[in-house]
């Protein structure tokens, strides 16, 4: 398949599939007129990479790892890793982590905060409610 279909079945955009190309995470064939030619195969290996991507793995890192992945079930497989890979994946693991605690930290602070506004807009609906302004307040659908 072309980068066109590849782009479209991964819902990813093609500079995004260059640049995976240019960090070694995909290797195109090239057809005789010179345009990229990926296998079926890649479909899934460019959503394992968003989904790394995602999780917050850098490429260097994911580069490592795309040979010890496996479309089903999507998990890690290392046969006798290195002390390094095992460091690396380790130093990961912590750093996900870390995201982790502060991606909670900022969600309970938003829900914090959309708690109290909410508490602190119902007295003014009820207020509203008395002016005869509850219809006009229904109606914006809030």
């Amino acid at each position: 398949m072309r980068i066109g279909e590849l782009a479209d079945r991964t819902g990813t955009p093609r500079r995004l599939l260059r640049y995976y190309e240019e960090q070694g995470l995909i290797v195109p064939g090239r057809s005789p007129n010179g345009y990229r030619d990926y296998h079926e195969g890649y479909v899934d290996r460019v959503l394992q990479i968003r989904g790394l991507l995602d999780s917050g793995l850098p490429t260097r890192v994911i580069k490592q790892l795309l040979p010890c992945l496996h479309s089903k079930p999507r998990a890690i497989h290392i046969t006798d890793p290195t002390p390094e890979t095992i460091a690396t994946l380790e130093r990961e693991l912590e750093r996900i982590s870390e995201r982790i605690q502060c991606l909670v930290r900022s969600r309970d602070a938003i829900a914090d905060y959309l708690e109290t506004t909410r508490r602190s807009q119902q007295p003014a609906a009820v207020a509203a409610a008395g002016s005869g302004a509850t219809a006009r307040y229904e109606t914006a659908g809030v």
